[in-house]
């Protein structure tokens, strides 16, 4: 099979690590990379600096654009340099443009949002899916497969309404080898890690003051640390947190991972680091329904997903469309071994 270009579309700091992953095993044909985009009203917002708290613009879209300039990689932004045979994109929330006809292939990030009112407006009403942030993935399906962490992801995308048929269980780099990052730097060990979220800069319910205190009476008398959202405003939360715990060690950068594979539990609100910290067997305090977060944690398989998802997208190159369940045989594992959750609590909202 001859060369083909591949255009694959970054995000977040996660998202982008994803891509390159991937990208790295697809040598054999040409790939370019670039930071996510828009159409319409949301390019003109932000370029007026309106979402410069989204990957859209500001510091979110100038981190992951110096990691590929850094990665050394090929960018072409907005995909504009040239035609595609395929597209890898890290979601679905936005289907840009130029993607229209293109074949698709999604790759699940991490955990979904919970299914509110405007997850509904979404599914029944037409609203565009970006007001319904996570909880409205994988709903477009103008993509050709759809790859995703678990079974139990896949049971959930399907009950949300995606067509199983379209999925493949392949795994999601970062999230599929969470012991690789017990070998770290990170000089503290057996503390209390509180991880806050970026819920109100998204326009979501967020009762910070009582999340800290409940953070802080977990911790009790173990040492804790502070690790602040990179898309959060960081002036407002250290503001709270200090008013609470005025000696408080407080972290707006490093290595997230890390610090879950060192300490002793982990506080967290709706976020995919319950997905590390689980896979460790730490003790976590989220939102998330320990039951929900059993079903739906990506499986580990020795960090192999990337390859998984490298070898959907040949399948794709290989034929049109792309015989899944040949695909299926060789990626999907036979067996899974069960995550032992016992330390996993539900913290009240």
């Amino acid at each position: 099979m001859s060369s083909k270009n591949i255009l694959l579309i970054c995000g977040t700091l996660n998202q982008t690590k994803a891509m390159l992953a991937i990208g790295a095993h697809l040598g054999d044909h040409h790939c370019y990379y670039t930071p996510f985009y828009c159409d319409g009203h949301l390019l003109r917002a932000s370029q007026r600096g309106q979402l410069d708290f989204t990957v859209l613009s500001g510091p979110l879209r100038e981190r992951s654009m110096q990691h590929l300039r850094d990665a050394g990689v090929a960018i072409d932004e907005r995909g504009e340099g040239r035609a595609y045979d395929l597209v890898i994109t890290c979601t679905d929330l936005i289907v840009q443009q130029n993607l229209q006809g293109k074949r698709i292939v999604l790759v699940q990030e991490g955990l979904t949002e919970p299914e509110g009112l405007l997850f509904l407006m979404v599914k029944y009403l037409g609203v565009p899916r970006v007001f319904a942030n996570t909880a409205a993935f994988g709903l477009s399906d103008a993509y050709e497969v759809f790859c995703v962490a678990s079974a139990g992801a896949r049971d959930l995308f399907a009950a949300k309404g995606v067509r199983p048929e379209k999925m493949v269980i392949t795994g999601i780099p970062n999230f599929d080898n969470a012991r690789a990052y017990l070998d770290n730097d990170f000089p503290e060990k057996d503390f209390v890690l509180v991880c806050t979220s970026n819920a109100r800069e998204t326009f979501k319910r967020d009762n910070r003051r009582r999340f800290l205190r409940k953070a802080l009476a977990i911790a009790g008398s173990r040492p804790v640390i502070f690790k602040l959202h990179p898309a959060e405003r960081h002036d407002r939360a250290t503001a709270e947190i200090r008013s609470l715990k005025p000696d408080a060690v407080i972290l707006r950068d490093g290595n997230t991972e890390h610090m879950i594979a060192n300490c002793a539990a982990v506080v967290a609100q709706y976020s995919t680091v319950a997905f590390t910290a689980a896979a460790l067997g730490k003790e976590v305090h989220s939102y998330i329904e320990p039951d929900l977060l059993r079903r739906v944690l990506p499986i580990q398989n020795g960090g192999t997903s990337a390859v998984n998802i490298a070898e959907v997208c040949r399948g794709c190159l290989e034929s049109s469309p792309a015989s899944l369940p040949r695909v299926r045989s060789q990626v999907e594992p036979s067996t899974v071994q069960p995550f032992p959750l016992e330390k996993v609590r539900l913290m009240p909202r």
